[in-house]
């Protein structure tokens, strides 16, 4: 099972270079309409269709999760990694951390 924190830089850099990998954005849609990163999937954890998304989901992707923080990105991955999912990558410091606001 590959679980991986990675800073913002590791992130963006592991997913350029790992091809069919899902960016996978798990704010609310408003947040999502605000502002997210170029090709990412909407998929909002606190939403009541949330475990029904993620199972329809393709258990042998790879995918990589943010949020704005890193703590609703940590949560959906531990959540995928239940479900069967075995490649899951979680941006620490989220998107605030991707936009250069947090170290």
């Amino acid at each position: 099972m590959e679980n991986v924190d990675l800073t913002a830089a590791e992130f963006g850099e592991t997913y350029k270079n790992t091809p069919g990998a899902i960016l996978l954005d798990v704010r609310t849609e408003e947040e999502f309409e605000g502002g997210h990163l170029p090709g990412a999937l909407n998929i909002n954890i606190m939403g009541h269709e949330f475990h029904e998304q993620i199972e329809e989901l393709d258990r042998e992707t790879e995918y990589f999760i943010y949020c704005r923080s890193g703590a609703r990105s940590s949560n959906a991955c531990k959540y995928m990694q239940t479900q069967g999912f075995e490649k899951v990558h979680n941006m620490l410091g989220g998107i605030l951390a991707w936009q250069g606001d947090v170290e």
